[in-house]
């Protein structure tokens, strides 16, 4: 969906919206700035650190590029962010792109990871390029497990540590 000419993801209770690289730039430095380009409140745990970490190692990017970037999880009664999910870059030559998510502590155990990644998978899949969507977890990370089950990944093996995962094209591709 686009409103004012800026992608947005609209579900039951989120609304998606890729990070600009305008606001991740404010986000370690003024987050009243960064809160105002998203339109959102930011709660104390939000950006988490891992989170600042991936995009200080980000250049700035193109409107194009963000839709491949980090998306931000904005919970429509509250209006306030809840979370983050995306990819870790557009799909590579075999049409795979890799996704990847995080609930803020206190909006964990409410299902809004398994309703952003369906609606990401749905938007992902539509995009000409993109075939297979791969994600990984620790092996412990029972929540994260349990996601990505809910929303149709299927384990396609082990690497580096980490259960590998496919949603879309065969195991034996990713």
């Amino acid at each position: 969906m686009y409103g004012r000419g800026v992608l947005r993801l609209i579900t039951g209770r989120l609304e998606l919206k890729p990070l600009s690289s305008q606001a991740a730039a404010a986000l370690s430095e003024n987050q009243e700035e960064a809160s105002r380009i998203l339109s959102a409140t930011f709660p104390p745990e939000w950006p988490q650190p891992d989170l600042l970490g991936i995009l200080a190692l980000r250049p700035p990017s193109s409107p194009e590029a963000e839709r491949f970037g980090v998306w931000v999880m904005i919970e429509r009664d509250s209006g306030s962010v809840v979370g983050d999910i995306g990819f870790k870059g557009p799909p590579d030559d075999a049409g795979r792109i890799e996704m990847g998510y995080s609930v803020i502590p206190d909006r964990r155990r409410r299902g809004y990871a398994k309703e952003a990644a369906r609606a990401l998978i749905d938007w992902a899949l539509s995009q000409p390029k993109v075939r297979v969507l791969v994600a990984g977890c620790q092996p412990d990370n029972v929540p994260s497990i349990r996601t990505l089950e809910r929303v149709g990944f299927h384990r396609s093996g082990e690497a580096d540590g980490e259960i590998r995962w496919c949603y879309g094209g065969y195991p034996g591709e990713v």
